[in-house]
């Protein structure tokens, strides 16, 4: 308390009880990509037009440093583009060439990083607009790959572009389930009967972290047009970080609450294994997302996480990452509380600043409910803090929360009316 001497008018700054709890990003991706420290990439020879030459590209991103991308001109920087830059031509040579001329071997581009690349790229083109990025030279050295992108709590989402074995999987599942702050994208087999095998087989675990996406989708690959100009320049890529981008797209247009389900992917042009209803009938129920063409629409036509049925209240995707979004932002906004005297006008502050966020979220149409109270309760008072609590410097918050499922199975009953009658 100050300390008052000589008579006059104090005044007094009164901190508010009032603490906002600010909603914490859920759109920011983290992108594991597998590229050797050196690839071969196309490059145009200046001056003749239709001719390319090999060029070796080292990414200026050393292996295992995590890089914050917020545009496609910065993955280039750091990693490369789809085509090397302009080439001269080679000393003696002569353009056009002549007759008979074999044409340029096509070059072998690394796989790991051509889905690296177009991830990314789908990712912006779809919505996305901050991303971290780190590669690795092998799978074997993934584990260090997620202990660089562990830290960085702005990171909501995780992609391995591409990746499709059992262990590495896994591994992002257990990333996601340890921090409980992400939610992670995994890719589909490349072909129907590799994927029909593993699903059958159990091919990854159920996690409600984590969902999968099947087939794969084919965009225009600008190196594939340049070294087979004849073809349209089409390839099969993994759908992981096009489907982050339509994430970060729906988050920010609808919000978190709204299933990633219904939505077209920009930049598909066509899917790599085109699925029936009756296909789907047999993978939804486990909770495989799969991607679909509607009159050339190419749509994501699932909202479920691994395992589907099997995890009960968080069979959807935005449902887990709703509690994510809640957990998260609760979290960060109430570190003030740490060290507070545990008394009834503390418990009065927590349940006034949480009670205030949960109304923004429930106007935002996250909640179930026509009110407030209908939508959510949080309850911290003598009955959650009893003394024993108390003497352990335990503070406990009771929150309920009512989330809005997505309405997966759209239903009409149809009948014959014969009209009112007289």
């Amino acid at each position: 308390m100050p300390e008052y001497l000589a008579p006059g008018v104090y005044v007094e700054e009164v901190p508010s009880a009032v603490k906002p709890i600010a909603g914490v990003s859920t759109s920011t991706a983290g992108f594991i990509g597998v590229v050797p420290d050196s690839v071969q990439l196309p490059g145009p020879v200046k001056g003749q037009p239709g001719n390319f030459v090999a060029v070796t590209v080292n990414p200026a991103a050393a292996a295992k440093e995590v890089k914050l991308v917020t545009s496609w001109s910065d993955f280039v920087k750091y990693f490369g583009d789809l085509i090397a830059a302009e080439q001269p031509p080679a000393a003696g040579s002569t353009w056009p060439p002549a007759p008979g001329t074999p044409p340029p071997t096509p070059v072998a581009i690394d796989d790991g990083y051509r889905h690296l690349a177009q991830a990314v790229y789908g990712f912006f083109n779809n919505g996305g607009t901050r991303c971290f990025v780190v590669r690795i030279a092998a799978e074997a050295d993934l584990r260090k790959a997620l202990d660089a992108l562990a830290p960085i709590d702005e990171i909501a989402i995780v992609a391995m572009p591409g990746v499709t074995t059992q262990a590495s999987q896994e591994a992002l599942i257990d990333h996601c389930e340890g921090l409980q702050s992400r939610f992670a994208i995994l890719d589909g087999a490349m072909t129907a009967t590799d994927f029909t095998k593993e699903l059958i087989q159990g091919h990854t675990k159920d996690s409600s972290y984590a969902a999968i996406y099947f087939p794969w989708i084919k965009v225009f690959d600008p190196s594939e047009k340049l070294m087979h100009p004849d073809m349209d320049g089409t390839i099969a890529v993994p759908p992981s970080g096009h489907l982050a981008g339509v994430y970060a797209r729906v988050d920010t247009e609808r919000g978190v609450h709204k299933a990633p389900a219904n939505e077209p992917i920009r930049g598909a042009l066509d899917v790599a294994y085109r699925l029936t209803k009756a296909q789907q009938a047999g993978l939804n129920p486990p909770g495989v997302n799969v991607i679909r063409v509607f009159d050339g629409n190419k749509k994501v036509w699932g909202a479920r996480t691994m395992g589907g049925n099997a995890n009960a209240d968080f069979k959807y995707v935005n449902v887990r990452r709703v509690f994510i979004f809640l957990r998260e932002s609760i979290d960060g906004g109430t570190q003030w509380v740490v060290f507070e005297p545990n008394d009834p006008s503390l418990w009065a502050k927590i349940i006034r600043n949480v009670t205030a966020f949960l109304t923004n979220v429930w106007r935002a149409g996250a909640l179930f409910g026509t009110t407030p109270q209908e939508a959510f309760y949080v309850k911290c008072d003598a009955e959650t803090n009893p003394p024993e609590v108390r003497d352990l410097g335990q503070v406990v918050t009771e929150i309920g929360v009512a989330i809005v499922r997505p309405a997966e199975f759209v239903i009409f009953r149809i009948s014959q009316w014969a009209g009112p009658q007289k």
